[in-house]
């Protein structure tokens, strides 16, 4: 299984929702440099889309029951 994924599902529920408050940031952060062509690693945008999508599937399992919440 993908250790991201892992990661992110060893975490609790409060952990979780803060490192998608801060993804969620850097990304805001990343496409402000991007517009202003100060973006040299394009590539992080993906990246940091992809990392947004783990994190909101993490969650979304936990809301359906498929995998056992962890709690603060």
């Amino acid at each position: 299984m993908n250790k991201a994924l892992e990661e992110l599902r060893a975490l609790s529920d409060t952990e979780l929702e803060d490192e998608l408050k801060k993804a969620k940031e850097e990304l805001f952060q990343l496409k402000f440099k991007h517009a202003l062509k100060q973006l040299e690693n394009t590539a992080k945008l993906g990246q940091l889309k992809h990392r947004i999508a783990q994190i909101k599937t993490v969650n979304q399992e936990r809301l359906l029951n498929l995998r056992g919440a962890k709690n603060a």
